[in-house]
C-alpha cells in the first residue's frame, strides 16, 4: 500500500493509493499521516477501509506533499555506499557515520529547492529513506528492526559542500538549509517494497543521468542502520532515516557539476516513485 499527502503546504490531506493507482481521501480516518497515526494502527485501519470500499476518492490535480507530516527528527547516514566513499576520497567507515538534518528541511517531492545565499557547492544525493512506525530503543538485533519500520520513501539529501566540509564545525550546517530534504511522493509499506537491499536508485540533472546505483551496495544495510541508531537514540514513530547515497554526486565530479538556479533534478527509486525539483535562489 502507498500513503501520500495532497494539497497546499500546511494544508495537505492524508490519502492512500490502491494497487490500481486510484487515490482515496483518508480524512475520515485520520487528520494526518504522522507519528500518532503510524503508532496507533493507522496503516491497518486504512487497509481495512480500502478493502471495504469505504473511502471517497481524492480530488485530482493536487500538489504532492511529503508523505509524512513534519518528523520529530531526520537522522542521516553518511558514506554508506562503498563507491561514494571512494569518489569522495574518504575511508570506508567501520561504523555508520551519523548526522542530523533539521525537520523543517522537509518539502514535497516536486517542490522548488533553494540554492542558499552565498552557496557555490549545492549538491544532490538520491537516498532511500526509512519512516519509523514504532518506538525503537535498544533493539536487540538488526532482525528486530523490521518490526519498527512503517515504510520507505525517496529523499533527495541536498547538501551544501562548502558549508558542510570547509567552514568548520559539524556537517549539519551544510545539510539543514531550507528545502534541503524533498521527501516522497509516497510512503510505501514494507510488504510492497520487498527486499530493501535490492532497489535501484537513480538521479538526473537536466536530463543527464548522474547517479545510478543499488541499495545492495550499502555498507550498512537498512536493518543494521535502524538497530545501530537505536543504541544511541530513541527513534520514534514518524521519524525519518536517510540511509546514504551512491556514487555520482557533484562533490566527486568537479565544480561544474554543482547545482544552480534553473537546474532540474529528477530522482527515482524502484517501486517508490519519482521526484522532480527545479532549483531556485534563496
Amino acid at each position: 500500500m502507498k500513503l501520500c499527502r495532497l494539497g497546499s503546504p500546511g494544508g495537505e490531506r492524508p490519502c492512500a493509493v490502491d494497487a490500481e493507482g486510484n487515490v482515496f481521501d483518508l480524512s475520515s480516518l485520520t487528520a494526518d499521516i504522522d507519528g500518532g497515526f503510524l503508532a496507533g494502527g493507522g496503516i491497518e485501519r486504512v487497509r481495512a477501509a480500502l478493502a471495504a470500499g469505504e473511502l471517497p476518492p481524492a480530488a485530482s490535480g493536487q500538489r504532492v506533499g511529503p508523505p509524512v507530516a513534519r518528523p520529530g527528527k531526520i537522522v542521516c547516514i553518511g558514506l554508506n555506499y562503498s563507491d561514494h566513499a571512494e569518489e569522495t576520497k574518504a575511508a570506508v567507515p567501520l561504523e555508520p557515520v551519523v548526522f542530523m538534518k533539521a525537520p523543517n528541511t522537509v518539502v514535497g517531492p516536486d517542490d522548488e529547492v533553494l540554492v542558499p545565499r552565498g552557496s557555490v557547492k549545492t549538491d544532490y544525493e538520491v537516498e532511500l529513506a526509512v519512516v519509523i512506525g514504532a518506538t525503537a530503543r535498544y533493539l536487540a538485533s538488526p532482525e528486530e528492526a523490521a518490526g519498527v519500520i512503517a515504510g520507505y520513501t525517496i529523499v533527495n539529501d541536498v547538501s551544501e559542500r562548502e558549508f558542510q566540509l570547509e567552514r568548520g564545525g559539524q556537517w549539519d550546517k551544510g545539510k539543514s538549509c531550507e528545502t534541503f530534504n524533498p521527501l516522497g511522493p509516497w510512503l510505501v509499506t514494507p510488504d510492497e517494497v520487498g527486499d530493501p537491499q535490492a532497489l535501484g536508485v537513480r538521479l538526473w540533472v537536466n536530463g543527464e543521468l548522474r547517479q545510478n546505483g543499488s541499495t545492495k551496495n550499502q555498507i550498512f544495510g537498512v536493518h543494521h542502520v535502524i538497530w545501530y541508531l537505536s543504541q544511541f537514540m530513541v527513534l520514534e514513530p514518524g521519524d525519518v532515516v536517510n540511509t546514504g547515497t551512491p556514487a555520482g554526486v557533484a562533490l566527486g565530479r568537479g565544480p561544474e557539476a554543482y547545482l544552480r538556479p534553473g537546474d532540474v533534478v529528477e530522482v527515482e527509486i524502484d517501486g517508490l516513485g519519482r521526484q522532480r525539483q527545479r532549483m531556485g535562489q534563496a
